[in-house]
């Protein structure tokens, strides 16, 4: 069946009033899967590899929970922007070929580093080219699925998180004792088995993107009754959204929307600027708070851009509370998942004394299957929840929030192993079960075209939110808490850990705010994109 065929049978089905998916639908989206899968072996094998890492290049735990958060997530953030902004008006199959083939290749690099900066700016690749991944997924999804599937079918894409988590840190270990085992000296290009490891998984990633580049490009919108064609010119928006995130063309893009913008943009950047020099002195950690201010200055600037150039956008993404604390809300769940599935193996490792390879298979098992139940069952539930409540998805969310309290108390409190991998298990379970219900949510508050600027808006909350900070949080805590042992800063990572169930409660409010939005958010999404000039 061709693309054109594809997109006409959804069609016939709209008319029919019989929205489906087709036997294509669910192939495209175990392809997704597999990518995603890669996307998180590429993006989380560094928790495994972390204790190594940490000791060949004499780093602290808040200068590696930045290598593993900031140092990554502020770069996939900011260009999820431009690149949501591509998947809307390009090929959405041939931008996530291309942005597989670099990650993969960034991921590679990876392996060659020999010091911080090095690591630090192979990193940042990584997150350019992992940016393209769920803007073109999210909207590939939301047109090959409808609506009453879709939290379902993007719990599935979602799953490959977990499973990509999980995989990365059996694999992780199993390549550093190969490796290491075959080479105690004289190594290949003098590579370590933590550097063996970043090669290992990342060339595979550049002969995906050929199957990738395979699939076929569904009709915009056709799904939902409202087929929408790709702009004429896409690389002319993309060249345009760039230069609103990257410094100094930020300042001229602020000026040629009048002196008053140009005012508020400088005042906003010297705040930020501020704020992150405060904290520089305050922790030490200049690369930390210089990715961040970097980071959310520019999404300022995005959103001021925005504002003026597709006010329709605008108004459903940024003008909306319902999608701020539903993106905002769940980026605190995010900060609490991203932060364990992180340092719970260095934390098995160090307090626990288990061995890398138990903990790898134990830890890395648990995530996978942990995180990709959750997800599934939470997908589903929402989905049914719907049904009866405009917003009910969003209790999901409330549970991802509230269910993984106690078991991360008992987990990281506990000396026995097996009661450590078990809350672990559950912990993530129940935190997961978040992720379908928000991304749906905040995919049904804007219209198709929309939608990849949706997403990569949806994934500031859990980059710039949740990467950005909960490695660094923990690992920071971690330091404050820490002792001098041998002129060595010796961190303390059960304190660390347990400091993020106090991110709870300000989620939650987030969420029951959320909660009371979006059956109006929804009900009124024409009219608002008609008061901002939107044609529907």
């Amino acid at each position: 069946m061709s693309a054109t065929s594809d997109g006409k049978s959804i069609e016939n089905a709209n008319a029919q009033g019989e929205k489906s998916a087709t036997g294509y639908s669910w192939y495209v989206l175990t392809v997704l899967v597999i990518v995603y899968i890669l996307n998180f072996i590429d993006r989380q094998i560094v928790s495994i590899l972390a204790v190594d890492i940490k000791a060949d290049l004499g780093l602290t735990d808040s200068e590696m929970g930045f290598l593993g958060g900031a140092a990554f997530a502020v770069f996939y953030a900011l260009f999820g922007i431009p690149l949501g902004r591509l998947a809307d008006n390009w090929n959405r199959v041939k931008l996530l070929s291309i942005g597989l083939a670099l990650w993969s290749l960034m991921t590679a690099l990876s392996g060659f580093a020999r010091n911080q900066v090095e690591l630090t700016l192979a990193r940042m690749g990584v997150g350019v080219g992992e940016a393209t991944a769920s803007p073109t997924a999210y909207s590939l999804i939301s047109d090959y699925f409808p609506k009453r599937q879709r939290a379902t079918a993007l719990a599935i894409y979602s799953s490959g998180l977990y499973l990509g988590g999980g995989v990365s840190l059996f694999i992780g270990a199993l390549i550093v004792k190969a490796w290491n085992d075959a080479y105690p000296v004289d190594a290949p290009m003098g590579l370590v088995g933590w550097q063996a490891a970043f090669l290992a998984v990342g060339i595979p990633g550049v002969l995906l993107a050929l199957w990738v580049s395979s699939l076929r490009e569904p009709i915009r919108g056709a799904m939902d009754g409202v087929a929408t064609e790709s702009s004429p010119t896409p690389f002319r928006a993309f060249a345009s959204d760039l230069s609103m995130i990257v410094p100094p063309f930020t300042i001229w893009g602020a000026w040629q929307r009048g002196p008053t913008a140009f005012v508020i943009n400088i005042a906003t950047g010297a705040a930020i600027a501020a704020f992150a020099w405060w904290m520089i002195n305050l922790t030490g950690n200049l690369p930390q708070w210089s990715a961040v201010g970097f980071g959310y200055y520019a999404v300022f600037s995005w959103a001021s851009a925005l504002r003026a150039r597709d006010p329709a956008t605008f108004k459903l993404i940024w003008g909306t509370p319902a999608f701020i604390c539903t993106t905002l809300g769940y980026g605190l769940v995010s900060l609490a998942a991203y932060a364990l599935s992180f340092w719970s193996a260095p934390y098995a490792e160090i307090v626990l004394k288990l061995p890398k390879a138990e903990l790898a298979f134990i830890l890395g098992a648990n995530g996978a299957l942990s995180g990709f139940l959750g997800v599934i069952i939470g997908g589903r539930m929402a989905d049914a929840l719907r049904m009866k409540n405009p917003a009910g998805r969003i209790l999901m969310i409330i549970l991802g929030v509230v269910g993984p309290i106690i078991p991360i108390w008992i987990g990281y409190t506990t000396e026995n192993s097996t009661l450590f991998y078990t809350m672990n298990f559950v912990a993530g379970m129940l935190g997961a079960t978040a992720l379908g219900a928000a991304a749906a949510t905040t995919q049904d508050l804007v219209l198709p075209r929309m939608r990849g600027t949706a997403t990569a808006a949806f994934f500031l909350g859990t980059t710039l939110v949740g990467l950005s900070f909960g490695p660094y949080m923990v690992g920071q805590i971690s330091d404050l808490a820490g002792t001098m042992v041998d002129g060595k800063l010796v961190g303390d990572l059960r304190v660390g850990i347990l400091s993020l169930i106090g991110v709870a409660p300000i989620a939650l409010g987030l969420l029951v705010a959320a909660y009371r939005m979006v059956p109006t958010a929804e009900r009124t999404i024409a009219e608002r994109a008609r008061e901002a000039g939107e044609p529907v």
